[in-house]
């Protein structure tokens, strides 16, 4: 049991509605709050992001990624290497020693929905957003959408192993494989 230090009065006060997922498109945007975590498994780290949207109808709308820094598979802290890399270079800070110097830097997120449907393990989840990219603010973005820049840097995804090699081959580059 909680006190609430007083009667809330609930007639006082609009309900909480669920936020619907936000269209796939370019938002302009900047980050507000970074922390390193230890992921699930405790054997690493990951960069917690969270971002707001700056302009439009879904301005003041949060956006959220992660990215893996600290892993025992090379690939993911890769592929979270050129992510913090894209991020950095669209907000124009490219020696970076603390996530706090890229809070507060506008930019543009661009979003994806992923559909509603069971997740790797069986768990259904809910649609949701998911970024597919970072870039830098174009000078005119005014619209709720900010408008395509002329140069995205994709956030990188991982390529799917040449047909004919072994699982975890494409992992390790070929100088680094034993046999």
């Amino acid at each position: 049991m909680a006190s609430l230090n007083g009667t809330f009065d609930a007639t006082e006060v609009a309900p909480a509605v669920p936020l619907e997922v936000l269209p796939p498109g370019k938002y302009l945007a900047h980050l507000i709050e970074s922390e390193m975590l230890p992921t699930k498994a405790g054997d690493g780290q990951y960069l917690k992001l969270v971002f707001e949207v700056l302009e439009g109808p879904a301005a003041r709308r949060k956006i959220f990624d992660q990215l893996n820094l600290v892993n025992r598979n090379e690939q993911t802290v890769e592929i979270a290497q050129r992510t913090l890399s894209a991020i950095c270079h669209a907000v124009g800070q490219v020696h970076v020693s603390d996530s706090e110097q890229l809070h507060f830097k506008p930019l543009i997120v661009t979003l994806k929905v992923k559909p509603a449907g069971n997740d790797k393990s069986g768990i259904y989840r809910e649609a949701r957003n998911e970024v597919a990219g970072y870039s830098a603010a174009s000078a005119g973005a005014s619209s709720g959408v900010a408008p395509r820049p002329a140069a995205a840097v994709p956030r990188a995804t991982p390529a799917a192993p040449p047909a004919g090699t072994r699982p975890g081959a494409a992992a390790t580059p070929p100088w680094r494989r034993n046999g």
